[in-house]
């Protein structure tokens, strides 16, 4: 019996079949493992993501699309933002936004937070994504102030100053004042990084350090300056500043009255 090889037709047919299976397994993984793919149907949503649903279909839908998809020119996708950012934007009044520009400032919400919680739970069902693991509202029972503040002078303070008033960026955009931020805010904001701030995910900054960044920010608040004057608490510079005008008032004082004794 004569052993033939197979004719080169039959080769490339074979190498064919097997580059077809390859796409269909390599389309099937990412059908499964896809943010998009993991859109839940409307029928299997929880009791607050269909309450959510209702919030965005009237005032989320025509700038997002019909799931959370985005509209070309209008608004970006939603899908893979979860709730952290969707909580963030709504509870500061940021979205709904009445037009798109550079940076959106802080406005009055539009929802309560019990609606934005509900419209946060409605896009993490829709397609996941980063959500703040604390369900409180308070997260600084346990929070090391002092460590908080030298993660906040390294991580954040460029930005947002030491004082954390804010400051300007480049290009006329700002870092806005952490003042009126709740605890939730921030934790949000540092998990999702919205508009020009970047992210901070657990294994830049852990859970643990995000609750003494929050501490820290909080406090700040609530501190009266005991020292005394507090310069603005713009940190160094205007202290700088001070001690260089005092001290030449008084050189100025001196060299006068060594004038005049002399």
């Amino acid at each position: 019996m004569v052993w033939r090889s197979p004719s080169r037709a039959r080769r490339r047919a074979v190498a064919a079949l097997r580059m077809l299976a390859a796409l269909f397994l390599a389309g099937g993984i990412y059908t499964l493992v896809s943010p998009g793919a993991q859109a839940n149907a409307p029928g299997t949503l929880s009791a607050a993501a269909q309450e959510g649903r209702a919030l965005y279909e009237t005032s989320c839908i025509s700038c997002h699309g019909d799931n959370g998809q985005g509209v070309q020119d209008r608004g970006p996708s939603l899908i893979g933002v979860g709730s952290a950012s969707v909580e963030f934007q709504v509870e500061t009044g940021r979205m709904p936004a009445s037009r798109q520009e550079a940076q959106i400032d802080r406005k009055p919400p539009m929802f309560d937070r019990d609606q934005a919680r509900q419209l946060g739970q409605y896009i993490q069902e829709l397609g996941g994504g980063p959500q703040v693991p604390f369900q409180g509202d308070k997260m600084t029972a346990e929070a090391d102030i002092a460590h908080g503040g030298k993660l906040f002078r390294v991580n954040c303070s460029s930005c947002h100053a030491f004082s954390a008033g804010g400051g300007a960026l480049s290009s006329g955009k700002f870092a806005p004042t952490l003042e009126p931020s709740t605890d939730r805010q921030l934790y949000a904001a540092m998990l999702t990084g919205p508009q020009n701030m970047p992210v901070f995910g657990d294994n830049q900054l852990s859970p643990q350090d995000k609750y003494d960044i929050i501490a820290y920010v909080q406090n700040l608040k609530s501190d009266t300056d005991p020292g005394g004057w507090g310069l603005g608490r713009f940190g160094p510079v205007t202290e700088g500043v001070a001690i260089f005008l005092f001290g030449m008032v008084v050189l100025v004082f001196a060299a006068l009255w060594i004038a005049g004794k002399s």
